[in-house]
């Protein structure tokens, strides 16, 4: 999978995606990610890629041609038209269901905005999904592009060392995870449950589908709601 992500700070991107298992995944060539410089498709020498929004308000707003530039020359680096994603408070919420979905592009290019926004004409041209993290607003859409694009890649064939490391995990299932144990059996006086030290992986696997439900239940019942 190859990740394009159009922004004014591609310096922000590289200490938190190119570590751990994503950096990692970068080296092996399971998931491509390659940031872009908006200002880089400004006209003017002061690189300018904002202006003032018609009929007046506070702020200012991205300009539609810069980013429709970058958006083409990507398109013509990697030969094809990438699914192109807007992170913006106005968009879906990113649930895990729909990361699953999206692992079917190959390219994908995620727009992060700045100021007020970006001018509406560009979202309607070329903009194929909005997306949220949470209904609060952020200065700029790149901490947001960040968190979608290590949700995402985790995902991609190749990136874990094997499936069930996220098909067991929250969300996945529409159900938090299960709680989970490591050593010692005893810790402090509070004992591991018996059921997981027993080896019978059948009853293993009922409790932790009952422990998934009750957790819910508990933190999520909104997520019960839904199923």
């Amino acid at each position: 999978m190859r990740i394009d992500i159009i922004t004014l700070f591609p310096e922000m991107f590289a200490p938190v995606l190119g570590d751990s298992i994503i950096g990692r995944a970068q080296k092996s060539g399971a998931v491509e990610i390659h940031t872009h410089q908006l200002r880089d498709f400004a006209f003017d020498k002061h690189r300018r890629v904002d202006d003032t929004p018609y009929g007046g308000g506070m702020g200012m707003l991205m300009k539609a041609e810069p980013i429709a530039l970058c958006f083409e020359a990507i398109c013509k680096e990697t030969g094809e038209r990438p699914y192109f994603i807007y992170m913006s408070p106005q968009g879906k919420t990113l649930r895990q269901s729909r990361l699953r979905e999206l692992t079917e592009h190959q390219n994908i290019c995620i727009l992060c905005g700045h100021y007020e926004g970006v001018d509406q004409r560009l979202l309607d041209s070329l903009i194929d999904e909005e997306i949220s993290i949470g209904d609060y607003v952020l200065t700029g859409g790149e901490i947001p592009a960040m968190v979608f694009t290590d949700a995402l890649c985790r995902m991609v064939p190749g990136v874990l060392t094997n499936n069930e490391c996220f098909t067991e995990e929250s969300h996945f299932s529409g159900l938090l995870e299960y709680p989970q144990y490591t050593k010692p059996s005893e810790w402090r006086g509070i004992p591991v449950p018996e059921v997981l030290l027993s080896g019978h992986h059948q009853n293993i696997e009922k409790w932790r589908k009952e422990q998934s439900i009750e957790v819910t239940k508990r933190k999520r019942p909104d997520l019960l709601n839904q199923s």
